[in-house]
């Protein structure tokens, strides 16, 4: 059972617009932005056949699907969407309260830590430069092996970013983390990835 409540009132509102596109099947797409901090945003678009991810989770509604991003779902916990009517019209109301709780804590496994803030953090802001980032292993206790990927592979920056901004924001928030590689680092001899 999926962690998000639809209301029949939001679900009638959704199918009446989702009735007025001209895309046969199409449904909607529910995902937060930055998913575990202050600066989380739930959305709620249009999700034609096919666009949604091979992850996603389906929400099989009575008159459409919608998909849940997989990053997110953890974060739409007791979310509701519901619509609101009041003097003015009405509008779609989502509450997630659980959208801006980091879902990992001291005791969560380093590489789910490291996964998180990897998601939650850096990967928004590189993907501003259409690049990402994520992690390969953890070795030679704590030390972070990330690969990275889109914009960001053979970028001559590459190396800054990693040491100013993606070390220096891990390390910050896991203090047990030592610090971290590039899986292209040609100075890991043992375990060479390439």
């Amino acid at each position: 059972m999926s962690a998000i409540t639809i209301t029949d009132a939001a679900h009638d509102y959704l199918a009446d617009l989702l009735s007025k596109q001209t895309t046969p099947g199409i449904g909607i797409r529910v995902f937060i932005t930055q998913p575990g901090t202050q600066y989380a945003e739930t959305c709620i678009a249009y999700c034609k056949p096919g666009e949604q991810k091979p992850e996603d989770t389906a929400l099989g509604l009575a008159s459409f699907t919608a998909w849940i991003d997989a990053v997110s779902e953890p974060f739409l916990e007791d979310a509701v969407v519901d619509y609101a009517t009041d003097r003015m019209g009405g509008q779609l109301t989502i509450k997630a309260p659980n959208a801006k709780v980091p879902m990992v804590n001291e005791d969560s496994p380093l590489n789910e830590r490291i996964n998180y803030y990897l998601q939650t953090e850096i990967n928004p802001g590189l993907a501003n430069h259409g690049g990402q980032v994520s992690l390969v292993d953890v070795v030679e206790e704590g030390i972070a092996v990330l690969k990275f990927g889109g914009g960001c592979q053979g970028c001559g920056q590459a190396d800054l970013t990693l040491k100013e901004g993606i070390e220096k924001t891990l390390l910050e928030r896991i203090p047990e983390l030592k610090g971290v590689r590039d899986v292209t680092d040609h100075s890991i001899r043992e375990n060479a990835y390439y």
